[in-house]
Parts: C-alpha cells; sequence; structure tokens
C-alpha cells in the first residue's frame, strides 16, 4: 500500500486540496465528494478501508472549506460542480485507474453534485448517502445565501426529472446505484429520498438502505460504524461483479 499522497490541483484560480490513496496495484477508482460544512476528513477512514480492497481512492476539500472555509459565503453551486469534475478528472487520470471503472460517493451536497457529476463524466458506481435536493433556479447565486425554508418547501414534495436537473442527470444514469437514507434526517425528508429513488429508471440496479437512529450528519459512532460497513459491502459487491464482467 502506498499510503496517503496529498496534492493539490487547481480549478481556475483556486486550489483544491486533495489525498490521493492508492494501494500497490488496481484498477477502479473511488472518488469521496462530502457535504456542505464538511471536508475529506469525513471520508478518509473509509477512503482507506475501500483502497485495502485494491481501489484507488481519491478524497478532496471542496473551496469554500477546511482551510478555505472562509470563502464558503462565496461558493456557488457552478463552484462546486467544477470542483468536483476536476477532482473526477484527476483521479481518471492516474496511471492505475481504470476510467471505466469509477465510482462515486456523495454525501447530501455532494450527493447531488455527484448526481450531477453524472451527466458529464463516466461513472459505474453511484453512492448517495441523504442526497439533498435543490432548486435549478438561482444556479449561480452563492449557496450559503440560498434561504433554508424554501430548500426544506422544495425538498418536501416528490420531484421528477421535467424540473430538476439533478434527478434528470439520474433518469440518465445507466450504472448501480446505493441510496442510503438516515432514518431521522432534518435537512432531507424522505420524499427528497424518493424523488431520487424513482429517478434511476435506466440503472443497472438500486440498492436503498435506511440507518436507524442515524440524523443528517450520523453524529453517533455506531450509525457511522454501520455506513462504513454498508459501503464497503456495496463497493466490494460492485467491484467483484465488474471484474467478473470484464
Amino acid at each position: 500500500m502506498d499510503g496517503r499522497n496529498p496534492v493539490t490541483i487547481a480549478v481556475g484560480d483556486e486550489q483544491l486540496d486533495g489525498t490521493l490513496l492508492s494501494p500497490a496495484k488496481l484498477i477502479p477508482g473511488v472518488l469521496f465528494i462530502h457535504g456542505w460544512g464538511g471536508s475529506q476528513e469525513q471520508d478518509l477512514q473509509r477512503a482507506e478501508e475501500i483502497a485495502q480492497m485494491g481501489c484507488i481512492c481519491f478524497t478532496f476539500d471542496l473551496r469554500g472549506h477546511a482551510r478555505h472555509d472562509g470563502k464558503r459565503d462565496l461558493v456557488t453551486r457552478e463552484d462546486g460542480l467544477a470542483d468536483v469534475l476536476a477532482a473526477y478528472d484527476f483521479l481518471a487520470s492516474q496511471p492505475q485507474v481504470d476510467p471505466t471503472a469509477i465510482a462515486v460517493v456523495g454525501t447530501s451536497y455532494g450527493g447531488y453534485l455527484a448526481a450531477l457529476l453524472t451527466a458529464r463524466r463516466a461513472v459505474s458506481w453511484l453512492a448517495l448517502r441523504v442526497p439533498a435536493l435543490y432548486p435549478d433556479d438561482h444556479w449561480d447565486v452563492p449557496k450559503a445565501l440560498l434561504p433554508r425554508d424554501e430548500l426544506m418547501t422544495y425538498r418536501s414534495h416528490f420531484r421528477t426529472g421535467y424540473s430538476d436537473k439533478a434527478l434528470a442527470a439520474c433518469e440518465m444514469f445507466g450504472g448501480d446505484v446505493l441510496i442510503v437514507e438516515s432514518e431521522h434526517d432534518d435537512y432531507v425528508p424522505h420524499a427528497a429520498i424518493s424523488s431520487f429513488m424513482a429517478a434511476f429508471q435506466r440503472s443497472n440496479s438500486v440498492s436503498y438502505r435506511i440507518l436507524k437512529g442515524a440524523d443528517h450528519a450520523m453524529r453517533d459512532e455506531t450509525c457511522r460504524n454501520a455506513y462504513g460497513k454498508l459501503l464497503l459491502s456495496w463497493i466490494e459487491e460492485m467491484v467483484r461483479g465488474g471484474r467478473r464482467s470484464s
């Protein structure tokens, strides 16, 4: 195992901090996208466990987060998507990574960005934990300035890809999907989860799990461990299936 390799990637005038985790050998790549207000630190342990299975994992800090959190109020969803595209391209460009075997793991806002990513890049496996929905309007308004009451109203109703570009991307996705809902989620209600589940009409498979007792941020260690085991098992199943079919 080569271990953690800190890297910096450029997106326009911005610099993103990331950590590339790679085994001595392997093929599939796994990109982790943290949620709003989070950081790559929340994904590193799970990334290390998946890397030990023989995957190359990449975690990174979205702009406006971690050491750049002072600029968070300036970040738009367009910025977030640009960061995710740059992170994907960096991972896919690694010599050991098979660009046709890439998984993306997104949490909350990161799940929303992951869904949008699938319309721009090839993704084989998509894991979404408590994926958030945002109205298409005000795309260029800083994300921090979007009124929370309007977001909650939007998420509280069933949506389709007809008026939501993240769900439209999901409707076109042909890979395998894991959706994980928290039982006690104050930010992403079940209607939003149902919207995502219904959107994956062309997917190869859709797996759905509820984390009992979990809140949106998964503050409880037992819940975090349960999610870690669930994600690890699903990735292992997907990667093994991909190798058998290749």
